[in-house]
């Protein structure tokens, strides 16, 4: 099985599962999906490799499943980074501009100023993402290079994470054979897949509600204002129904998913389950409301703290295009409408869009963190293929005129 040119796969390790989703780009500058690899994930908790053992055996078998579906062989990936570990904030640098003229080197020294804040021994910086940029008094730039000015100012948002967990999701994936190309934040690979740019410039709140965690990250004109790690998921009120049901995880899990509503109100009275029950005891018919009654105030616990996060971002007033829900929890009936009601804000649940091939096999919310590592990856691979190419094309044209030279006059 060789490995094809031109694909791209994203890893994304989850508390509950383990995708492998693996694309092509096509000539147009698109991705087509070609294959898919899902296991469910046994070496993770909030996010956080806890049984390395347990995730090279859910990533092994998630690469082999996505292999034989793709027909290619895979060796890098661009492997996504969660948990309660991650911290985000906004930092502030200012240079001066050599030449009265802003270039490249301009923006790295400003850049670099930016990020020289004081960073605990064990965590690392995972992304540094520009906001805005300012030349002399003129605020709201994007792009600074070739501007005239004598100070150089840029606004960006820092991502940090514990070296130790981005150390185990590299050394998971290297004992698999995997190259790790790029560890990426995954609320922000799921913005990739599920946000549209016009969403992103007018202001808008994606929470990505995971198994351990729930993401929160927040968009204001095209720039990541925010970003923050909620330490509760679906997880949470998976536990919350086996308690209260009496039955075990994994019943629990698929009574969640089968007949799951996020609103006590949507449920009529006459509605029964049918769920199982430990030590092979006979299954038990309940009333649907009972596990309504369960969900509704775990549901409406996150989107409280996540309603505070946005009052302490500042930017709660600034969502012009509301709330994207995304991750494998938010496909609970009535979720969107819970989180209306609890935040006060238009939501819709967010779907992977941009991308071809498969495309119904991974239209849905849990795959939007692998969809959008694979639409990261295309687009940091683009910008190196460019600057390569034009390297690469210059040389080409020299060494071509040379040996015509050579052959016309020797």
């Amino acid at each position: 099985m060789a490995s094809k040119p031109d694909i791209i796969v994203g890893l994304d390790i989850g508390t509950t599962k383990v995708a492998v989703i693996v694309a092509q780009r096509t000539p147009g500058g698109k991705v087509d999906i070609i294959g898919i690899g899902t296991q469910p994930s046994r070496g993770l908790r909030k996010g956080v490799v806890i049984n390395i053992e347990a995730t090279v055996e859910s990533i092994q078998r998630a690469v082999e499943e996505a292999e034989l579906m793709a027909g290619c062989e895979i060796t890098e990936v661009y492997a996504g980074i969660a948990g309660s570990h991650i911290k985000g904030f906004n930092s502030h640098g200012i240079v001066a501009v050599k030449n009265n003229e802003v270039t490249t080197k301009d923006v790295e020294r400003v850049i670099d100023a930016a990020r020289a804040v004081a960073i605990p021994m064990d965590r690392e910086i995972l992304h540094i993402l520009p906001q805005e940029y300012i030349v002399d008094d003129q605020d709201g730039i994007r792009e600074p290079m070739g501007m005239s000015g004598v100070r150089l100012e840029a606004k960006v948002h820092i991502v940090t994470g514990a070296v130790t967990s981005a150390q185990n999701i590299v050394k998971s994936a290297n004992r698999v054979g995997l190259n790790v190309l790029d560890i990426v934040l995954e609320p922000l690979a799921s913005s990739e897949a599920v946000l549209s740019p016009e969403e992103k410039e007018l202001g808008v709140a994606m929470i990505d509600i995971g198994g351990g965690t729930t993401d929160l990250t927040i968009f204001h004109q095209g720039a990541v204002k925010h970003t923050a790690v909620i330490p509760l998921g679906g997880n949470h009120l998976t536990n919350d129904i086996a308690a209260g049901l009496r039955t075990p995880a994994s019943s629990a899990e698929e009574v969640k998913r089968k007949y799951g509503t996020a609103m006590v109100s949507q449920v009529k009275k006459d509605e029964t389950i049918e769920v199982p029950q430990t030590g092979g005891r006979r299954a038990r018919i309940m009333s649907r409301q009972v596990l309504a009654e369960i969900v509704q105030p775990r549901l409406e616990e996150i989107f409280t703290l996540v309603h505070r996060e946005l009052i302490i971002s500042g930017f709660d007033e600034l969502l012009t295009s509301g709330v994207v829900l995304a991750g494998g929890s938010v496909l609970i009936r009535g979720i969107a409408e819970l989180a209306e009601d609890s935040l006060g804000l238009p939501v819709r649940i967010g779907y992977p869009t941009d991308v071809g091939g498969l495309v119904d096999v991974v239209n849905s919310p849990a795959y939007a963190t692998g969809v959008g590592l694979v639409l990261y990856g295309a687009r940091e691979g683009a910008a190196k293929d460019m600057y390569k190419t034009e390297n690469v094309s210059v040389f080409e044209r020299i060494k071509t005129r040379m040996q015509e030279w050579f052959a016309e006059y020797f």
